[in-house]
């Protein structure tokens, strides 16, 4: 095989980086589509939001199945499946009329297809690429979010206004699979698969010194980590619950966002603007906090995130009472910057503590809990409005949420099992 310029390494970030862009904003647009539905049929805000959480049910039970499909296919397989899923539940989605297509379509179809093309999909194969540089690898690849959320979510706000939700849906449809399934072609498993080493490293002479390690805690690395031997860790559900509590106030957030802040007086573009700046904001912060992760370690990082989703929520509350577009721009940079960084260290946790040949069906398995949590995030928060007239509780209680995701993955605590490379001792 003829070897290329630069590491392949960077080609798998560079085709997660499109392909994860599509994917989520793919599913984060019906956001968009959340309010011209609920204008035309007058279903309730707690049964139209539960089709995006039922999305995220379906991709909760998917996951597993996709970490095990990951060990024994590959990405390839996995990128293919999703992008054939989501394409075909945007094509659908227009012919809605019954809450139960909607369901199907934006529930089944683009839920199962997402879990594979977003953070989840990507987290199981692009780690094995980098070690050294993990955390800002991640970070670029997911930055790809924010080109695609602020090119494509205005772009179909602008569209739903002048041609309909049904229009803007089906051509998003069209263009996520024109665009992805040939590109993901290009992606392999991992470095081993082309000769290559992780972080382009060249293979250590024999009379040369061993690198430093990074493992602390020598006989949990040396484990042969199974699903059923992580079952019985604790640190496994204390990951769970980190992921369930921070994929939680991820949604309600983002799910609720827009119709909230229409209602208090932000035009419709304006609030689509600024759902696509989030993502925009968050590639400078999922880079920096990625790379920032290499340095302090994966616990700081995912507990700053969690602290910018709790201001997210404080500053929503402040806006009910004191409307301020310049409130909203700082909620606004805030999300992005902060709350984006929990892209950049869920693969990496994860795989920092259970490592090995297994990872792909372990890390599925943790991610049914975090798909689990951002089911629950928009359903309850719409349901809380629905039954109390407004958001005042649901925000408060995704404030309590974001500090328990927070203690929940210090107490996991990966640096105990392998150390970043900022913190290995040489």
């Amino acid at each position: 095989m003829k070897r290329l310029p630069i590491y392949y390494g960077w080609v798998i970030v560079a085709v997660t980086f499109v392909t994860i862009g599509f994917g989520v904003n793919a599913r984060t647009a019906f956001s968009l589509l959340f309010p011209p539905i609920l204008d035309e049929f007058g279903w309730g805000r707690g049964v139209t939001a539960g089709a995006f959480s039922f999305g995220f049910v379906v991709s909760a039970c998917f996951s597993p199945l996709m970490g095990r499909l990951m060990d024994k296919a590959g990405p390839r397989a996995v990128m293919e499946l999703g992008t054939v899923l989501m394409g075909a539940g945007l094509l659908l989605a227009p012919l809605t009329s019954q809450p139960w297509h909607l369901y199907l379509s934006i529930g089944v179809l683009v839920g199962g297809g997402s879990v594979c093309l977003g953070y989840s999909g990507q987290s199981l194969f692009l780690p094995n690429w980098f070690v050294r540089r993990r955390g800002m690898a991640l970070g670029i690849a997911f930055a790809g979010v924010g080109i695609g959320s602020v090119t494509l979510l205005p772009w179909m706000q602008s569209m739903i206004a002048h041609a309909g939700w049904r229009t803007a849906c089906w051509t998003l449809g069209v263009l996520l699979l024109v665009v992805l399934a040939p590109i993901n072609l290009l992606l392999r498993k991992r470095p081993e698969d082309m000769g290559l080493l992780p972080d382009a490293d060249a293979a250590p002479h024999a009379s040369a010194a061993p690198p430093p390690s990074n493992i602390v805690d020598p006989v949990w690395a040396a484990t042969d980590w199974t699903l059923a031997r992580a079952f019985r860790t604790t640190r496994f559900w204390w990951i769970a619950l980190g992921y369930f509590a921070g994929l939680y106030v991820w949604y309600a957030v983002q799910v609720h966002q827009t119709k909230y802040l229409t209602e208090i007086g932000v035009s419709p573009i304006a609030a689509a603007w600024a759902l696509g700046f989030v993502s925009l904001a968050g590639i400078p912060g999922g880079i920096a906090l990625g790379h920032l992760s290499d340095r302090i370690g994966r616990e700081w990082v995912w507990a700053i995130a969690n602290l910018g989703f709790a201001f997210c929520f404080l500053a929503l509350l402040a806006l009910g009472h004191y409307p301020s577009m310049t409130l909203v721009y700082a909620m606004v940079v805030v999300q992005g910057v902060l709350g984006y960084g929990l892209t950049s260290v869920m693969g990496a946790i994860v795989a920092e503590i259970f490592q090995g040949p297994n990872f792909g069906t372990i890390f599925g398995t943790v991610m049914l809990s975090a798909l689990c949590g951002g089911a629950a995030g928009p359903w309850v928060t719409g349901a809380l409005h629905d039954v109390l007239g407004d958001y005042v509780l649901a925000f408060w209680l995704g404030v309590a949420i974001s500090g328990v995701s927070a203690l929940a993955i210090w107490c996991a605590a990966p640096r105990k099992v392998r150390a970043v490379a900022g913190q290995i001792r040489r």
